[in-house]
């Protein structure tokens, strides 16, 4: 079906739309025969059956339902296709797990330093890097230091200022002509056939349907996909976190206190509060320390690294917890939050009572909720194999190319090169005009600890955003779209690919 076809009239949500909009919800479909605003059971269930309404309608050439770390360069790479570009974010800014795990960009370059002899390249370049340099005109960035312990994890650390991040990107995206609407919510979406008609949002002003060409969801849980009825896992094999942002600490101390225990194993120089060659990111381990940090921290799920920006602020400690059931659950998720805040609150009680410089640390940052690695895995044309990350596979219909693993030293990439991330990767699978990006595809955990680290995600964005704007411009499906049209676009938007072997 050519998009064309999309646009035509007004939407009419009737009980059987709704139903769609719900995920083709069993119990919806079977309250069919209940009055509006009747109370009835259905299936064992207690339903009340809303009223059915119309929606008034928005059109666009391209919706990106989710504006986190692969979303927000997902509609930046659209709008400046110049397609109509609306970008769908539930908080209030952009951002994501990069703003909320406030830990470094894993990873803009190869792991050259693990690997004697082989050649230091930035692979990931385009809007991704724009993004940083915008960051480091206003000093909100350690810039991509090299890391001078712990290489063979990752040869750079790139850190950023989180708040200066949705500043930042917000502005990015309202310079590109781009339909920023936060504290919106995907509600539901539309089919028709293999395709997605409309996504349903809602926000305090209503509910509306936002036509399109196009779509892409990068909601990090496939929300939009899931709506729309494309298959998924939710495997639930990755804990979940809030991290904090800690004030009134010293950098330099902590380093101390992990260096006098059993040692720093990952140790970053770059820019901080403005002045070069500072330690930007360290990492160790807490062998050593006093037992009842050692054994309070391991409790709470709390790592030793940390990475900060700004004299005086960890901007990044990590507190874990493994939730029993999906984080797609809200009532697993309502108890894990609670939980997640007692955590942060230990933490801030160990750092002050048993690290130099820590005394009167606070919390100055936490997310608005907790952060996923990890929660439905959307089915695509393609599926990424470990073997395809650690053999260093390319593609005939590559989009980027990547090379940071999460689980290095212990798995990596072979010789200190790249994979490519096939544009079928990105394709939902049953549905023509759907793309996803970010931690959303890969359903085996090993390539996923690759393809879901945040600069992965930025570069599937550009990826997913260039292609749902040339779809809505040549009226195609995502299927029918010429790689050789992709690949061109994609190279005038500055991303780096691999020279080709013979």
């Amino acid at each position: 079906m050519k998009r064309r076809d999309f646009h035509k009239g007004v939407i009419g949500l009737s009980l059987a739309a709704s139903a769609a909009l719900a995920g083709r919800s069993r119990l919806a479909e079977a309250a069919q025969g209940v009055e509006p605003g009747q109370v009835e059971p259905v299936a064992g269930t207690e339903c009340i059956l809303e009223p059915a309404r119309k929606l008034p309608v928005r059109k666009f050439d391209v919706v990106v339902a989710g504006g986190g770390t692969a979303g927000v360069v997902a509609a930046l790479a659209a709008a400046r296709q110049g397609v109509k570009t609306a970008l769908v974010e539930a908080k209030g800014y952009p951002g994501g797990t990069v703003t909320e795990g406030g830990t470094a960009l894993h990873s803009f370059y190869n792991l050259w330093k693990a690997f004697p002899g082989v050649a230091k390249r930035q692979v990931v370049k385009g809007i991704p890097q724009e993004i940083i340099d915008r960051l480091a005109a206003i000093g909100a960035t350690t810039g991509h230091a090299e890391m001078t312990k712990g290489y063979d994890y990752d040869s750079i650390c790139t850190a950023i200022d989180t708040e200066m991040y949705k500043l930042v990107t917000f502005e990015m995206l309202v310079e590109a002509g781009v339909f920023v609407c936060v504290n919106t919510v995907v509600a539901g979406a539309v089919t028709e056939m293999s395709a997605v008609k409309a996504a349903i949002v809602e926000s305090r002003g209503g509910r509306e349907a936002f036509a399109a060409g196009a779509f892409i969801d990068s909601t990090a849980a496939g929300d939009l996909a899931a709506y729309a009825g494309a298959k998924y896992t939710d495997p639930n094999d990755y804990a979940v976190a809030n991290s904090i942002g800690l004030a009134n600490v010293n950098v330099d101390k902590y380093y101390e206190f992990l260096e006098s225990g059993k040692g720093v194993t990952e140790l970053a120089r770059g820019l901080r509060s403005g002045r070069d060659g500072q330690i930007v990111r360290i990492n160790g381990s807490y062998a050593r320390a006093p037992e009842e940090f050692r054994k309070g921290a391991s409790r709470i799920g709390m790592a030793p690294v940390i990475t900060t920006v700004h004299d005086n602020y960890f901007m990044f400690v990590k507190l874990n917890f493994k939730m029993p059931l999906s984080a797609a659950n809200r009532d697993a998720v309502a108890q894990a939050e609670l939980e997640l805040r007692k955590r942060q609150a230990k933490a801030v009680e160990l750092f002050r009572k048993y690290v130099p410089g820590c005394e009167k640390a606070f919390i100055a940052r936490t997310s608005p909720r907790l952060n996923i690695r990890r929660c439905r895995t959307i089915i695509c044309d393609y599926d990424i194999t470990h073997e395809d990350v650690v053999e260093a596979r390319h593609f005939d219909d590559d989009v980027m190319a990547y090379g940071f693993h999460d689980n290095a030293p212990r798995i990596q990439i072979r010789g200190g090169g790249t994979y490519g991330i096939p544009y079928r990767a990105l394709r939902v699978a049953g549905l023509d005009n759907l793309l996803a990006c970010g931690m959303m595809i890969t359903s085996d955990h090993r390539p996923h600890m690759s393809t879901r680290n945040t600069v992965c995600c930025m570069g599937q964005g550009q990826a997913a955003g260039t292609a749902a704007a040339l779809c809505a411009k040549k009226a195609c499906t995502t299927r029918e779209l010429p790689y050789s049209e992709l690949r061109k676009a994609l190279e005038a938007g500055g991303v780096y690919f691999e020279p080709a072997t013979s």
